[in-house]
């Protein structure tokens, strides 16, 4: 991977733009480590497949998917896996923000090229493994871009150069992004608020990714306050919480 740019000191100061990394600025907290929790339960909720690529997705906008993708995203690198975090967020991107990386060139570059150019697209981070896509320009018309043959050759190709790929993508009820990707990745994980993201809503976002056929591992429920959880699954970062529900129990 050392084709990629030099990676670029993370302090606290840029953590006031994109989202928190708590697994990167205090990794030894009780929410660091239900992060981690959170991916040991995605990893044995696909056993006998082995996940090269998912999505998270919510039912609205601003309920934390792109939050908790990211500190997952660090999880994993930890491990030693090389893990790519995609920005698929086109409407609203953050991981450039998050992660302090130019945004000049992106997903929407390597979708509208000739060729794909990682080495001007993919970034380095602070973190060992792990590298990000950042979205690049805005474009006018991203389900169009991700709903194309060459976003599935893109899929293909990131999923050689990486263990593992992660698309932050857009909520699930509000435009047809999450819905295109989730047909074509090992796995999709919905993150719901408690208190905000209704039954209908979870239900209604449910209802469109089966309709194109993706393979949902589960559902995590943040904002959950502590007394709610029994003192275990429970903790506040931020207002963030990482409460992971395999796709079997979610459907009670």
């Amino acid at each position: 991977m050392g084709l990629f740019r030099k990676e670029k000191k993370l302090d606290q100061d840029s953590m006031k733009e994109g989202v928190g990394l708590i697994t990167l600025t205090s990794p030894t907290s009780v929410i660091a480590e239900q992060f981690r929790t959170i991916r040991t339960n995605i990893q044995f909720s696909s056993i006998d497949q082995k996940l090269r690529s998912i999505v998270f997705t919510s039912p609205g906008p601003s309920q934390g998917k792109s939050t908790i993708s990211a500190n997952v995203a660090v999880t994993w690198a930890d491990q030693g896996v090389n893990v790519l975090l995609v920005d698929a967020d086109m409407r609203r991107p953050t991981i450039h923000q998050t992660f302090q990386v130019p945004n000049k060139k992106g997903l929407t570059s390597l979708l509208t090229e000739d060729e794909f150019d990682f080495n001007t697209t993919i970034q380095k981070t602070p973190v060992e493994h792990l590298f990000v896509l950042p979205c690049g320009v805005v474009p006018p018309n991203p389900s169009e871009l991700l709903n194309t043959k060459k976003m599935d050759k893109l899929i293909v190709e990131l999923t050689k150069h990486f263990d593992l790929v992660i698309f932050d993508a857009p909520p699930v009820i509000s435009v047809t992004d999450a819905q295109i990707l989730a047909s074509k990745v090992d796995g999709t994980i919905l993150v719901a608020p408690q208190g905000i993201a209704d039954k209908r809503s979870v239900a209604k976002s449910k209802e469109l990714l089966e309709v194109v056929h993706a393979r949902i591992l589960g559902t995590i429920m943040n904002r959950v306050k502590p007394e709610n959880t029994g003192g275990y699954y429970g903790g506040y970062y931020g207002g963030y919480y990482g409460g992971y529900y395999g796709a079997e129990e979610s459907k009670k």
